[in-house]
């Protein structure tokens, strides 16, 4: 399959990356239909990568509109094995300022009827999934962004909401004492496919607002998000120049086969059908050649 690709979901303010040579685009067709846009393919830093806009080229799709697993699938199918998703959040705790970044190494879903699965219609499978991000892709962004001189917070719970409203104030309130430390729309579905598809994920959060449960700031608004937005992009852009090089072929994490024991129906149950769908993630489990 040639040199192990790494992907990069840029999310809001990020919809491109400047610096990349050999620069192509692709359309990856997936049997669940089609990615946010193009995948952008070339070199960063001396490494191969592949870019995809969260919600596409000049913004055109809510965190509910998001095909997660045509994204996900389709950086598989591309040669995938690392992605880094740079996303907006804000933050749920005092010391957790807009403009700092944070890698949380945990999710809680509040969203309401997402896809969040490749498996069914013929294949069942249960990955393990109580920790959630892969911990040396996590360690590599958060030694990256002290590197690039951002305030990085290690650790932490990513509460994924339906949106695309950001929350009510009594919302803001009760999350806040679940013990949750920032709050978004779209990375647990991607955290969840990117484990059943094998490949390794982490989420560089980028703090824009204090939500609405701040006492002195004012309410989250799109015009106080963008300004921060600015600053975050440019940061993010600097934190994912430096752990490129970082990122190296060996994968000793349980990322790397997180299928190996998860697949749960009887090899000679499984439809045809879910073996064609499903081949780019499990044909290494199933043997034999694709159908």
């Amino acid at each position: 399959m040639g040199e192990p690709v790494i992907g990069i979901i840029g999310g809001s303010g990020l919809y491109e990356m400047e610096g990349l040579t050999h620069l192509r685009e692709e359309r990856v067709p997936t049997p669940f239909g089609d990615p946010s846009d193009a995948y952008m393919l070339g070199r960063l830093e001396g490494r191969p990568v592949a870019f995809l806009a969260r919600h596409g080229r000049g913004h055109r799709l809510l965190p509910s509109e998001l095909n997660f697993r045509a994204n996900i699938y389709g950086f598989k199918t591309l040669g995938v094995q690392w992605i880094i998703s740079a996303s907006a959040v804000g933050s749920m705790r005092e010391a957790i300022r807009p403009a700092d970044i944070v890698i949380p190494d945990q999710f809680f879903d509040r969203t309401k009827a997402r896809a969040s699965t490749f498996f069914g219609d013929g294949l069942v499978a249960h990955v393990s999934f109580a920790d959630p991000v892969c911990p040396q892709l996590s360690d590599h962004l958060s030694r990256a962004g002290r590197e690039a001189g951002a305030t990085v917070h290690r650790g932490g719970t990513y509460l994924c909401i339906e949106g695309p409203q950001f929350s009510t104030r009594a919302e803001s309130r009760i999350y806040r004492g679940w013990g949750v430390d920032v709050i978004g729309m779209t990375n647990l579905q991607e955290a969840k496919l990117s484990r059943e598809a094998e490949i390794c994920y982490a989420t560089m959060a980028l703090v824009t607002d204090y939500d609405v449960w701040h006492e002195t700031e004012g309410d989250v608004s799109v015009e106080k998000v963008v300004a921060i937005l600015h600053k975050n992009v440019a940061t993010a852009k600097a934190i994912i120049r430096r752990v490129l090089p970082m990122i190296q072929g060996d994968r000793s994490c349980v990322c790397a086969h997180a299928l190996k024991d998860a697949i749960i129906t009887a090899p000679e149950a499984i439809a045809e059908a879910a073996k064609q769908r499903l081949w780019p993630l499990v044909g290494k489990y199933l043997g034999g050649h694709r159908p």
